[in-house]
């Protein structure tokens, strides 16, 4: 399966790593400071199970190099939803589907606008994202570090 994580930060940083470590093959989608980071170092997830790092880790911050993925995990704050929903339609399959991962419940009407196909699920997770490649989560309640 191929598999786009648009916004890596807490929440799709966890789930990127967790398809990747799964052997999927998984694209982040990053900027700045992160995405050099990713493409440096890797992407390092600290979990209760023990640490896992993706590396190499597949990562560009440009959605328009990305065609075709089977699913698309929207992993940006919900205030910048309707934004990467414009960006994500350049990179949409016929059979392309996006899952949300925001917290609320703006973001399947927000994205069903301006993309066909939208999956809506529910993740409880708490990720804290340390460094820009260095994040810890945890199975339940707030993150501290």
């Amino acid at each position: 399966m191929r598999v786009v994580i648009f916004g890596t930060g807490g929440a799709g940083g966890y789930f990127g790593a967790q398809l990747a470590r799964a052997g999927e093959d998984v694209i982040f989608i990053a900027r700045g400071e992160h995405l050099s980071a990713i493409r440096t170092l890797g992407l390092s997830i600290e979990t209760p199970a023990g640490e896992m790092v993706i590396r190499p880790a597949q990562a560009t911050d440009e959605p328009v190099q990305v065609k075709n993925p089977d699913v698309v995990l929207l992993g940006v704050k919900a205030w910048q939803v309707p934004e990467a929903a414009k960006a994500i339609r350049s990179m949409m399959g016929p059979n392309t589907f996006v899952v949300p991962l925001q917290n609320g419940v703006e973001a399947p009407s927000q994205l069903s606008s301006a993309c066909a196909a939208v999956q809506v699920g529910l993740a409880a997770l708490s990720v804290c994202v340390v460094c820009c490649t260095d994040m810890h989560a945890t199975d339940r309640g707030p993150c501290s570090v």
